[in-house]
């Protein structure tokens, strides 16, 4: 059995889950999420929280068993507390600007790059250089971000680009003239 999936998943209070059938609605004082579920895999309410159970011993259920109770986990956390990543920008003229729901990156391309920016994701931009993205969709979070790092990856020679804060990028030496 999957360490992870046999887990029961504690709900806080104030956080209200809705299952019906293959599909989950969590609800929270910070957001709501929901989600169709793998048919080979079930959520049951108990006096503990959550429980993931899967319908039978085959290899694909087995391994949705773990990823589903991670992903209810996940939504039931980000409806309390929300999600963060942070990117950090670095080079010069290198800079992004908050236009409404957009994200306008000036990353020494020919033009501007505008990144929209969905609903459910809020954005801050601190000093030019630093995006802070916050939402209680963690999957969602993370594609938002890794979309805008891909724009201008960091590079190893000068370490310019995009990148999230804590990242370590690994600096080559450049070549030496004979």
């Amino acid at each position: 059995m999957s360490r992870i999936g046999k887990k029961s998943i504690p709900l806080p209070k104030g956080v209200k889950v809705t299952v019906t059938g293959s599909h989950i609605l969590v609800e929270g004082p910070k957001g709501k999420l929901e989600r169709d579920l793998h048919p080979l895999v079930t959520v049951k309410t108990t006096d503990q929280g959550l429980e993931v159970v899967r319908a039978n011993e085959d290899r694909i259920a087995k391994s949705m068993h773990g990823m589903t109770r991670t992903l209810v986990s996940n939504m039931v956390q980000g409806v309390v507390t929300p999600f963060t990543k942070s990117l950090e920008i670095n080079g010069v003229g290198y800079r992004a600007e908050l236009k409404g729901a957009t994200l306008n990156l000036q990353l020494g391309l020919s033009h501007d790059v505008n990144h929209p920016i969905p609903k459910a994701v809020t954005c801050t931009v601190d000093k030019q250089t630093t995006v802070v993205l916050t939402s209680p969709d963690k999957e969602l979070l993370g594609q938002v971000a890794a979309e805008i790092r891909a724009y201008r990856k960091c590079e190893p020679y000068k370490g310019k680009g995009v990148k999230y804060v804590g990242e370590r990028v690994r600096r080559k030496e450049g070549k030496t003239g004979a």
